[in-house]
Parts: structure tokens; sequence; C-alpha cells
């Protein structure tokens, strides 16, 4: 059976909380290359569910990604998803992904959800 492909992908601005599970992207990965690769994973995550190529993490995930240090990254990380308008004229993407974390107590029970925009 062929592959459907969405064409007109919706390009609406849109704010979704994810969980995404770094440990099973760490295994088998160099110690010093660990916090590293768990921020390109969370940005290849983001341009994936998001369909947009210019990808904005925010300096406290990236403060959460590193705070164990380079070798010892979250096994986990809640993250929210903010697909906006680009505001610049002469850019490439009409559209660009902020990535921020959310802090959160237990992981259990956490589904995708869609936030609203204030």
């Amino acid at each position: 059976m062929a592959k459907t492909v969405k064409k007109g992908a919706s390009k609406e601005p849109v704010t979704r909380d994810y969980t995404v599970h770094l440990h099973k992207h760490m295994q088998k990965i160099a110690f010093k290359k660990r916090a590293p690769r768990a921020v390109r994973v969370i940005r290849q995550f983001a341009a994936r569910v998001m369909t947009t190529k210019d990808i904005r993490i925010d300096t406290k995930l990236n403060k959460f990604l590193w705070s164990n240090g380079i070798r010892n990254v979250p096994r986990r990380v809640r993250v929210r998803f903010s697909r906006k308008r680009n505001e610049d004229e002469d850019a490439k993407e009409k559209m660009y992904t902020l990535v921020q974390h959310v802090p959160v107590e237990s992981f259990k029970n956490l589904q995708t959800e869609t936030v609203r925009d204030e």
C-alpha cells in the first residue's frame, strides 16, 4: 500500500506539549557526545512533528539538558513546541518553532496536549 503524503499540512501557529524520551537515543553514544546529541534529538523531533526547518531552543531547556553535565543527560524531558510566524520579512521560512522546557513532577500518564495560546 502506498504512503499518502499530506500536501496541505496546516502551517498555522499552534502550541503543544510533548514528552521526549531521551534515554532511548543515548544508547551506545560516547559520554562526551551525549548532551550535544540530546539537543540534536530534540531539534529533529521538533522538525518532524511541527514541520518547520527553523527550530529555536530556549536557553532554559538547554540548561536543563546540560544540568547533570555532558555525560548524564536526563532520561525524559517535557517540552512545549510553539509554531510561530516569522516576523522577519526576508526569512526563508514563514514559520519557526520555539522549544521550551516544561518542568513536571512526574512523567506518569502524561499525554501530548495542545496548549491554548493567550
